[in-house]
């Protein structure tokens, strides 16, 4: 009983930090759940083939409360762009579930050194080069676009991470000013995170190594005390992240990415 107060507490606490985080970076707070609950499934003895796999669902699925939470925040303040959004979400929905069924045929290790990876240089453009020149001064139209959302959510998926790690990079690289970055980013959180879901329901389906208490991939009992945490407290980032300025924002961005992706290269070594 002890063991599951104190696990019960941890993953509370690990929620209302992705909550708040959500707000703040528009990034779903899945750079944060994963790691975290990579570490605990592995105390609880998960197969490691499988583990990063139910870390990756069991986020995503977190991410969908906190997606509509910080995205209405956001919204409330004009920053989200409603037209990029209806651009994009297709490719984005499209690119979720392809990387749903890539992430369920490989070995958990690929998925860990992937999102600490990608984490990583995301980090060093962000602390060596936030004020980078834009690549151009608004969202171009031209044939080869849908190519970059649909990457977007093939790599989100396989991350557990709602988008915003790419999403605000390019984004910002596109001209945009990071508050309105952060704020479509985190509206393509839902676009990522329900359809990745249902897709690693699926594809986990009856699989003899999951945990007790799961459906597919997803951990029914991290989402159940996750999720209201990161619902109720995504509002307080997004009032935060206001308060900051479009520089100060940006490196802070990038330093806890560079923290989050040294922890999970560690793990996975």
């Amino acid at each position: 009983m002890h063991e599951l107060v104190v696990l019960g507490a941890a993953m509370l606490a690990t929620g209302c930090v992705a909550g708040v985080l959500a707000g703040l970076f528009g990034i779903g707070g899945g750079i944060v759940i994963v790691p975290v609950l990579e570490t605990t499934l592995g105390i609880l003895g998960v197969d490691p083939s499988i583990r990063m796999q139910v870390a990756v669902a069991t986020s995503l699925a977190t991410i969908i409360p906190t997606s509509i939470s910080s995205a209405r925040a956001h919204h409330a303040r004009q920053s989200v762009d409603l037209d990029i959004v209806r651009r994009w979400s297709a490719y984005v929905l499209a690119g979720a579930l392809l990387g749903t069924w890539i992430a369920s045929q490989v070995h958990s290790r690929v998925l860990a050194f992937l999102f600490a990876s990608i984490a990583m240089l995301v980090a060093l453009k962000m602390l060596l080069v936030p004020e980078s020149r834009n690549l151009t001064d608004d969202v171009p139209r031209t044939p080869w676009i849908p190519l970059i959302p649909t990457a977007i959510g093939t790599l989100s998926s396989m991350m557990g991470i709602g988008g915003g790690t790419f999403s605000v990079m390019t984004l910002t690289l596109f001209g945009q000013p990071i508050h309105k970055a952060v704020g479509t980013a985190a509206l393509f959180g839902l676009a990522i995170s329900l359809p990745a879901t249902l897709g690693f329901v699926l594809t986990g389906w009856g699989d003899p190594r999951l945990p007790p208490g799961s459906l597919g991939f997803v951990s029914l009992i991290g989402f159940i005390l996750i999720a209201p945490a990161t619902f109720l407290t995504a509002p307080l980032g997004a009032r935060i992240a206001h308060a900051f300025t479009a520089k100060r924002l940006s490196m802070l961005f990038g330093l806890f990415l560079a923290i989050a992706a040294i922890r999970l290269f560690y793990q996975a070594m």
